[in-house]
């Protein structure tokens, strides 16, 4: 019996090194075909152009935007000074003038000017021009009516005050109103704002709550509401001053603005 089985096995493992070896075999054949089908040309690339149009319809491609620097400020300048138009259409910023300061006050004048470089306008005729006629009224940019510029508003001014409070304003011309001097300047205006407080309101409150100091609450002026409030609108005295000032309009909202 131990003959058999000293017999036996060196048998088992001579044939597990023959199926060892086998399946080592057979496995690398495997790796081989399979690399072979995914090293093809037709895997991993794409069909044709005129395949993919028929499998997936036509190609959309997105537009090209041009980069910012690509625009260059002749650009931008043309944008506001359209080519092709009437030469006497053109915006004060796209024409040079031989402005005349002789001129006579309110009455019409007419200045020789030419369009800018890089822009082109046209006649009556329909002709490109060089050099044009420019009729205007002669004044200042300053003597215009105040539709035809647009000023810079303050709200840190007083508008309900005796007398008028004013300040400081920076003013720019229209851009299609042509005039005489600087398009920019300075110019003193009234206090003209208003934070939204109704005349109507106050002067109503004055008359039915003012005892209370409710008038003078709703203005904002807390210190002198309070002091309304806790003298009885002082004996009565307070409040009809009160509703003659509110009246009138010399007592405003405490924030400087005008009544609405």
């Amino acid at each position: 019996m131990a003959t058999i089985c000293q017999k036996w096995r060196p048998d088992r493992g001579r044939d597990f090194r023959t199926y060892g070896i086998i399946t080592l075999l057979f496995t690398d054949l495997l790796l081989q075909c399979a690399n072979g089908y995914l090293s093809s040309p037709h895997i991993g690339q794409e069909p044709p152009y005129s395949q993919r149009d028929a499998q997936h319809g036509p190609a959309i491609t997105s537009p090209v935007v041009p980069a910012a620097s690509s625009v260059s400020p002749t650009d931008e300048k043309n944008f506001k000074c359209p080519s092709g138009g009437l030469c006497n259409r053109l915006p004060a910023d796209c024409i040079q003038c031989n402005y005349q300061f002789n001129c006579t006050y309110g009455k019409p004048a007419a200045f020789t000017c030419e369009p800018k470089r890089g822009v082109h306008c046209i006649g009556e005729s329909g002709q490109q021009q060089t050099n044009f006629t420019l009729s205007i009224t002669c004044q200042f940019c300053w003597q215009l009516d105040p539709s035809q510029y647009r000023c810079s508003n303050s709200t840190n001014c007083m508008t309900v005050s005796c007398p008028r409070k004013r300040y400081n304003a920076t003013c720019e011309v229209l851009d299609h109103v042509h005039c005489l001097g600087k398009r920019h300047f300075l110019k003193r205006l009234f206090c003209d704002w208003t934070g939204g407080y109704k005349w109507s309101t106050a002067l109503t409150l004055s008359i039915t709550l003012g005892g209370f100091g409710a008038d003078r609450f709703y203005l904002g002026q807390w210190r002198e509401g309070l002091g309304k409030l806790f003298s009885f609108g002082g004996l009565g005295i307070w409040t009809l001053i009160d509703v003659l000032l509110i009246g009138v309009g010399y007592v405003g909202p405490a924030d400087g603005s005008l009544y609405i």
